[in-house]
């Protein structure tokens, strides 16, 4: 196998003019022979002016870079897309294929051995390891890590979950203007992504699970000059993988692997993104996830981890108790340790040097969980038939069995326009309803599906309803909300045919979401619903190739024509 300046040489007719060119240019920044001659590790860098998540990576880069070569590599810094939640239109997900491309075609069309992928907001990881499992190049993950706490009037905030929190005090009136502009002063205090468990965060988690990144990379703070020595230990890692010629992805993202990353979402009080983004991984191998068998996984493993929005504490406190090798010790026989990680050996390694901290209660035994069950249930019903998923850790139990009137939201933009109408015909036991949210019908999935309490039920006392929809929520969030139903209104499915007033029957403890109508009233309502014209898909562009090409939540959210068998090897 070719290795360093040689490999994937630009085709001229003439290899040995090929590497000769090569060389030339490259020695243009000054590189001498025997730096050249070392094994390459590219470094992929994400940072960006609009990705405050990111801030950090220059700092990491300059430590991954020294790591290589303290190992006796050669380091190449190389850009990818770089995606912020909050600054992506129309949403971050609908960018995330783009960025596995992006990262997929750069490495391999770039010479490297052996790669460090640096990424944290919450698309960017799933999207580098989509695009490594794809390469199938030794690869080290290198998460940025979570923002430390910030505080106000004496009490620890958290983005994103205290963000939704007081902003929708300050919706029904209970935060003033002036104090809401202080408190958005002090939701993000640094770099990093958030730091409660949205998604970044269990994107993070479940890369260390996977044995995709080294130990304890997952809840090192943003700022920590730990991180930044992690950083300095991946580039070593990585070079060392280079000259070995692995560990592969392909070696890692085993079944052991992915039902220990699933064990770890429901213990964690993870993001429901999270299992759309390890579907879209897993689907990059030879490996498939089953949503029923996620479901029985939710009934066996407890949330161990008290974090928001499920529990109480933050990523730093996480972090402080001895983060995932002390819950993987806390899961015990629940997890495979003899699944193989990056840094060379087994989760058993792993869990073995876990730390004991006397007295922390963020990381709980497994005979005193938070929540006996897991953070996810997954529905099913003639709402849902190919399944719809609902954060039961952080809903209100009181309405986990629940009937209701929908309310119905035809869009987005619907949503927007009538949620706050004082006219709105809507009472605290009715049924949000919000469809054409989902990966084809927004475009992009949006995280929408944290529909805001009306204002008027707010100004009441008003803290939760139930909400359903075919789009997505941010991990932050919290509430009764049933989220991904699938197939999504856009391509046909049921959720298209629900109107105000038909009753919503919603039963996690069956698992189930129906709407009670009989089946010969939603055959009709579906004849008449192909009747109307379609509207034509988008002119050009990437919004066509979305359109033409992604798949539906369950599926992952990825483009049919990428995903894979596990094949793929690098050229």
């Amino acid at each position: 196998m070719t290795r360093g300046l040689r490999k994937g040489l630009t085709s001229y007719g003439d290899a040995g003019f090929s590497l000769f060119l090569r060389k030339a240019f490259i020695k243009a920044m000054g590189y001498s022979d025997d730096a050249l001659d070392r094994p390459i590790i590219g470094v992929t860098n994400t940072y960006s002016d609009y990705n405050p998540c990111h801030g950090n990576v220059p700092v990491l880069i300059e430590a991954v870079k020294r790591g290589v070569m303290l190992a006796g590599g050669m380091p190449m810094v190389f850009p990818t897309i770089s995606i912020h939640e909050s600054f992506a239109h129309p949403t971050s997900m609908y960018l995330r294929n783009l960025m596995a491309m992006d990262t997929e075609e750069m490495i391999r069309a770039q010479p490297m051995d052996a790669v460090v992928v640096i990424g944290g907001c919450d698309k960017t990881l799933p999207a580098q390891i989509m695009a490594a499992a794809s390469v199938d190049l030794p690869t080290v993950v290198l998460p940025v890590g979570p923002m430390v706490v910030g505080h106000h009037k004496g009490e620890v905030l958290g983005a994103c979950t205290d963000c939704r929190r007081l902003w929708s005090a300050h919706r029904a009136g209970q935060i003033d203007e002036e104090e809401i502009a202080a408190v958005n002063g002090r939701l993000a205090p640094s770099v990093g992504t958030c730091m409660v468990m949205g998604t970044a965060s269990t994107m993070a988690c479940i890369t260390e699970a996977l044995g995709l990144s080294l130990p304890m990379s997952a809840t090192i703070p943003a700022p920590h000059a730990e991180r930044v020595r992690c950083a300095e230990l991946s580039g070593r890692r990585a070079a060392e993988m280079a000259k070995a010629g692995g560990p592969r992805p392909s070696e890692l993202l085993t079944a052991s692997a992915f039902r220990n990353a699933l064990v770890v979402l429901q213990a964690i009080g993870g993001s429901t993104n999270g299992l759309i983004h390890l579907t879209a991984i897993a689907n990059r191998t030879a490996e498939r996830i089953d949503l029923d068998g996620f479901d029985r996984l939710g009934r066996a493993v407890p949330v161990l981890v008290d974090l928001k929005p499920s529990g109480l504490h933050y990523m730093e406190h996480f972090h402080h108790a001895g983060g995932l090798p002390t819950l993987m010790k806390q899961l015990g026989d629940l997890v495979d340790l003899d699944a193989k990680t990056v840094a060379g050996g087994t989760l058993r390694e792993v869990v073995a040097a876990a730390e004991d901290v006397p007295g922390q209660d963020v990381i709980r035994p497994r005979q005193a969980p938070i929540k006996a069950e897991g953070a996810m249930a997954v529905l099913r019903g003639n709402l849902a038939p190919r399944g719809a998923v609902i954060k039961q850790s952080a809903a209100t139990p009181e309405l986990l069995q629940h009937t209701g009137r929908a309310v119905v939201f035809e869009s987005v933009e619907d949503m927007t326009a009538r949620i706050d109408d004082p006219d709105l015909d809507v009472t605290e036991q009715d049924v949000l309803v919000l469809r054409n949210a989902g990966p084809k019908g927004a475009p992009g999935m949006p995280e929408a599906g944290y529909l805001p309490i009306p204002k008027k039920l707010g100004a009441k006392g008003i803290k939760d309803m139930v909400r359903i929809s075919d789009a997505r929520m941010s991990g932050t969030a919290f509430g009764t909300i049933v989220l991904h139903i699938t197939p999504e209104a856009a391509v046909g499915g049921p959720l298209s045919l629900v109107k105000t007033g038909d009753q919503i029957r919603l039963d996690v403890a069956a698992r189930r979401i129906e709407l009670l109508v009989d089946d010969a009233e939603l055959a009709r309502r579906k004849a008449e619903l192909d009747r109307r014209p379609k509207a034509p898909p988008p002119a050009r562009g990437y919004a066509r190739l979305f359109d033409a090409s992604v798949l539906q939540a369950d599926e992952g959210c990825d483009f049919d024509f990428l995903v894979g068998d596990g094949s793929a090897r690098p050229g």
